[in-house]
């Protein structure tokens, strides 16, 4: 497979999956774990530059990243919330890139497939923030263009990237795609019991 030079992915994992009771990222999924999921969702979609964001746990974490040969970056700022987490990572894409994924770190169900459609539709008709949409309802991950992050970079916690980026409601598009997995992240043990492949 050609890897997309142009496009990347930020990956927070960097939480302290309080709720869960357990590490998210490092529980088992299949054959894999919940993080080695994403990261081969994101490249059976032709994106290789991925930065996973590692904060809480990160010495448990960064071992099995470094197996995967994916590229990490430490969130020292962890405890102030998701947002931080995707400053971290932004900040560390390439100056070069057009866009990037945004698909937190515990979302295994998201299909390669719906990266490749958000994708295709960019080619289509570049620039803007682009939203998968399952049954009319906006999931995760959003491909937002470069020209969003010099906002996101200079915004503080306190607004979070939700309110930033309605502020761009003018240039963004949805995306119908057939998978309910943009709607699903791994919060609780229930939910992780349901998701569960079979």
């Amino acid at each position: 497979m050609a890897f997309r030079l142009d496009l990347a992915a930020v990956v927070p994992a960097a939480g302290y999956s309080r709720r869960m009771g357990a590490f998210k990222p490092l529980l088992p999924f299949g054959a894999t774990t919940v993080i080695e999921q994403v990261v081969t969702t994101i490249r059976g979609a032709g994106v290789d530059t991925i930065r996973v964001v590692v904060g809480w746990q990160m010495d448990r974490l960064v071992p099995v990243l470094e197996q995967c040969r994916v590229s990490w970056v430490e969130n020292a700022r962890f405890a102030e919330g998701m947002f931080a987490s995707i400053q971290a990572g932004v900040r560390s894409l390439p100056g070069d890139v057009a866009a990037f994924l945004l698909l937190p770190g515990d979302m295994p169900l998201v299909r390669s497939a719906t990266l490749a459609r958000l994708i295709s539709e960019w080619d289509a008709h570049p620039g803007g923030i682009l939203y998968p949409c399952f049954d009319g309802r906006r999931g995760h991950p959003p491909l937002i263009g470069a020209t969003v992050i010099p906002e996101i970079l200079a915004d503080g916690p306190p607004d979070g990237l939700r309110a930033l980026l309605a502020r761009h409601t003018e240039d963004a598009r949805d995306v119908e795609v057939a998978d309910p997995g943009i709607l699903v992240d791994l919060d609780t043990p229930e939910e992780y019991r349901r998701s569960q492949p079979i």
